[in-house]
C-alpha cells in the first residue's frame, strides 16, 4: 500500500512537471498543486484510455493508464485550468 501511494505522488509529480512545461504562460502553482495536477491527470488520462480502447469492465472506470496516460490526462486538466483562471481574471 505505501509502494503504491509513493508511485502515485511520483507519477503524479512527473506528470505535472511535463504538463506545466508543455502548456505556455505562468501557472502559479507550488509543488504540492504540480502533485495534485499529475495524480488528477492520471485518473483523467486513465478514463479516458477506458473510453477510447476499452478495458475489462470488472476493473471499474479509472484504471491506472501509465507515465503517458498521465502526462496527456495533467495536459488537459492544466489547460482547463488555465483557461478557466484566465477567464474569471479578465471579469
Amino acid at each position: 500500500m505505501l509502494w503504491t501511494i509513493l508511485g502515485l505522488i511520483v507519477v503524479g509529480l512527473i506528470a505535472g512537471f511535463i504538463a506545466r512545461a508543455v502548456i505556455p504562460g505562468k501557472q502559479s502553482m507550488g509543488i504540492l498543486m504540480t502533485i495534485v495536477l499529475g495524480i488528477v491527470g492520471s485518473f483523467v488520462g486513465g478514463f479516458l484510455g477506458f473510453l477510447i480502447f476499452g478495458s475489462d469492465p470488472n476493473g471499474g472506470f479509472l484504471q491506472a493508464s501509465g507515465i503517458i496516460g498521465s502526462i496527456i490526462g495533467a495536459i488537459i486538466v492544466l489547460a482547463i485550468y488555465v483557461f478557466a483562471t484566465r477567464r474569471r481574471a479578465t471579469r
